[in-house]
């Protein structure tokens, strides 16, 4: 894997013991929308406050910027999924 490029936004977390690449680009942002039935992206802070185990699996899907190819988010922990999502969005503010 390529190393993330900061000033872009992307960020580097370990999901099932695998390095991946997250960045929250436009694409990512129109899959999230679609994904959790958003009628824009302001909606999104408020719908992650309380995220529900497909919200994650929707977000983090949309979010893998690398690489490798899908990621199998049905297999993570929750917390892992939670956290490398934060850590994204994180890095996008």
């Amino acid at each position: 894997m390529t190393l993330p490029n900061l000033a872009r936004g992307e960020v580097a977390v370990v999901l099932g013991g695998v390095t991946r690449r997250l960045c929250l680009t436009l694409g990512a942002l129109a899959r999230i929308e679609a994904a959790l039935g958003l009628a824009d992206w302001s909606q999104l802070p408020q719908r992650l406050a309380r995220p529900s185990a497909s919200d994650l699996m929707a977000v983090l899907a949309a979010l893998v910027d690398d690489e490798l190819g899908p990621l199998d988010v049905a297999g993570l922990h929750p917390r892992e999924a939670a956290d490398a999502v934060a850590k994204a969005l994180a890095a996008a503010a």
